[in-house]
């Protein structure tokens, strides 16, 4: 199944937010900073990961209910995506 751009867009957002942090934990780390700031930005990233990938899989179940959308992955496909998130 493929995304169109407006599904992605949200996404995209949230997964370039989450490069500037880890952009910003790395620099971060190689100068030396308190611990306390580094896991205050790494959880930053990882909850705008999460939340974009929490995203894909909502519109991809709203596409999956759209009995029109013929483009649909098959039901073992979609199981095993939204376990891996398990």
């Amino acid at each position: 199944m493929k995304l169109t751009e407006a599904e992605i867009k949200p996404s995209l957002s949230r997964l370039k937010r989450a490069r500037g942090q880890l952009d910003a934990v790395i620099r971060m780390m190689e100068e030396g900073r308190e611990c306390e700031d580094i896991v205050t930005q790494l959880s930053a990233a990882d909850k705008a990961v999460s939340r974009a990938s929490y995203q894909v899989l909502v519109t991809m179940m709203r596409r999956c209910m759209d009995p029109t959308d013929l483009d649909t992955p098959d039901p073992q496909a979609l199981e095993k995506m939204f376990l891996s998130f398990a």
